[in-house]
C-alpha cells in the first residue's frame, strides 16, 4: 500500500518527509506535497517525520479523506518531482490543524 498526503499538508507543506524519502516519490505543488503511489515504496519513514500528521498508509485514509488517494496519484503526475527539504509556508503554523481545507488547494 502506497502512503499518502492528505488535507492538513495543504497550506502548511512541510518538508520533513522529503529529507527520508529513499526513492524521491514526492512532488510539490504550490501549497501541497503528494506522494505518487507508483513510485512509493511503502517503507512508511515519512509517516512519522510530518509534524503535520498528514500522511497514511492508503488502506489507513480516513473515510472523509478518501478523495486525497486519488488526488496524490492525479497531481503527481502533473507537478515537480521534490527530492531536498525546504522551509514550510510562512504562515503553516496558522493552518496546521485546520479543517476541510480542500477548497484551498492551489494547482
Amino acid at each position: 500500500m502506497p502512503f499518502v498526503v492528505t488535507d492538513n499538508c495543504i497550506k502548511c507543506k512541510y518538508t520533513d518527509c522529503v529529507e527520508v524519502c529513499p526513492v524521491d516519490c514526492f512532488y510539490e505543488g504550490p501549497n501541497f506535497l503528494v506522494i505518487h503511489p507508483d513510485e512509493c515504496i511503502d517503507c512508511a519513514l515519512c509517516e512519522p517525520e510530518c509534524p503535520a500528521q498528514a500522511i497514511f498508509s492508503e488502506d489507513e485514509v480516513p473515510e472523509d479523506m478518501q478523495e486525497f488517494v486519488a488526488l496524490n496519484a492525479e497531481l503527481s503526475g502533473i507537478w515537480p518531482n521534490i527530492t531536498e527539504k525546504k522551509d514550510a509556508l510562512p504562515d503553516a503554523e496558522d493552518w496546521d490543524g485546520v479543517d476541510n481545507k480542500l477548497k484551498h488547494l492551489e494547482r
